[in-house]
């Protein structure tokens, strides 16, 4: 897997992506946004946001970011946020997961639906959504795993020669997901079809560190630049 063929293959699947994939991912979706419990006020981070199919789903007294490798994939979703008139959305952002423009402990959640098995580097994609993840916060991962029926597996290995045309490994293992430094690993649940893929929550256990005050830190914080970036992807 490459950042190449990744947007080759979601540049293809943009235009057919919701019908394809919409409602078999759909359980998944709406069990992550559950486990996240109360988001009220809630500034929260959505990586790799596709066509923005969850988008309506979050609360409106939020504060959600998502952001995609995929210009057609995110395009989808600009249009769906301006149609839908969903406020709740501060930014929608053309962004590599493994390289994240946020500072440190920017939110409150960081939900990576349906990406670990897509990206490159598993590791640093599960390091750079920790670093952004504030003090108590929660890190959500849904995805497909490699089965643990045998037949099942054999077949996912045959396919992995594809994983550059498909655009993600099919024969990821749950094992390549890391446990971020200081975070606690909640749990593990099955999500939709069958069980075939999986949620996994995290929690950020590092002690919240008293904020500074002075211009530097208050420049630190805020984030004007994202509607600048949302404006210049396109």
């Amino acid at each position: 897997m490459d950042t190449a063929s990744i947007k080759s293959a979601y540049r293809r699947y943009a235009r057919y992506y919701d019908r394809l994939f919409g409602r078999v991912f759909a359980p998944g979706r709406k069990m992550a946004l559950q486990s996240l419990g109360e988001q009220s006020g809630k500034r929260i981070l959505e990586v790799g946001v596709g066509t923005g199919l969850s988008l309506p789903h979050y609360q409106s007294d939020t504060q959600v970011v998502g952001i995609d490798i995929s210009a057609e994939m995110l395009a989808i979703a600009q249009e769906r946020a301006k149609t839908e008139s969903l406020d709740h959305v501060e930014a929608l952002l053309e962004m590599d997961a493994e390289n994240l423009g946020f500072d440190d402990d920017s939110f409150d959640a960081v939900i990576a639906m349906y990406v670990a098995s897509v990206v490159p580097n598993p590791e640093q994609l599960m390091a750079e959504m920790a670093r952004v993840c504030k003090p108590g916060g929660d890190l959500l991962v849904i995805n497909h795993f490699a089965s643990s029926n045998p037949v099942l597996r054999g077949m996912e290995w045959l396919l992995s020669p594809l994983s550059r045309f498909v655009g993600f490994r099919p024969s990821m293992d749950i094992s390549e997901l890391p446990l971020p430094k200081g975070f606690e690993k909640i749990g593990v649940q099955r999500a939709n079809l069958f069980g075939y893929w999986k949620l996994v929550h995290y929690r950020n256990q590092e002690d919240s560190q008293p904020a500074a005050t002075g211009p530097d830190n208050v420049a630190a914080a805020a984030t004007p630049h994202q509607k600048e970036q949302q404006a210049s992807a396109h």
